[in-house]
């Protein structure tokens, strides 16, 4: 019996100390390539006061889409997934302060613009969009009460009394904010402590 005990710590010691050879090259060591896409920085954002978004889903063309309107009814916004966020006016001009006079329209042209737009990477930008742009078919669209947020695939949007209409695109961290007063290149967020 001792001879086996004997036998076995011998051989747990040559096993346990053995392993794989290690050869030193001096090279230097390989190291996994690092990640260089960036992460945009976001604004502060919350997630208190969110909005169901299946209570403003429509599937034009078999895709789902996100509409909403302001509770004015002045203006017609949409979530359109992985594609873009923005508004336009249900009066037909923007009457926005800021907004320029004509903007590039898909026709190589110049034309009166008719929205806000954020696309997922890229700054906010005042655009000419062809019929029905974000005006929900066969709607109206439901309402966004006041100081809710609307989340859909990446971006987010809200409407604030005080401020206005606020989109975000979560993949850049930009965004717009705008009222009849103006246009800011850049979200805001509904305070958490909005009712």
């Amino acid at each position: 019996m001792r001879a086996i005990t004997l036998i076995s710590t011998t051989l747990w010691a040559v096993t346990g100390c053995s392993g794989p050879t290690v050869v030193n090259t001096d090279e230097p060591r390989p190291t996994d390539p690092a990640d260089t896409v960036a992460t945009p920085e976001l604004p502060p954002v919350n997630n208190t006061h969110l909005a169901n978004a299946f209570d403003y889903v429509a599937h034009p063309n078999d895709q789902a889409a996100y509409y909403f309107t302001t509770p004015s009814g002045r203006w017609q916004c949409a979530i359109l997934p992985r594609v873009m966020a923005g508004c336009q006016s249900a009066r037909g001009a923007l009457g926005i302060a800021d907004a320029p006079d004509t903007v590039p329209d898909g026709a190589g042209g110049e034309a009166t613009p008719n929205a806000i737009v954020i696309e997922p990477a890229g700054d906010s930008h005042f655009a000419v969009l062809d019929q029905p742009g974000f005006t929900m078919v066969g709607g109206p669209a439901n309402d966004l009460p006041f100081n809710r947020t609307l989340i859909v695939a990446r971006f987010r949007c809200n409407v604030q009394e005080e401020t206005g209409v606020s989109c975000l695109s979560e993949e850049s961290g930009k965004g717009f904010t705008f009222s009849a007063d103006g246009y800011l290149p850049q979200y805001t967020e509904v305070p958490v402590d909005a009712p």
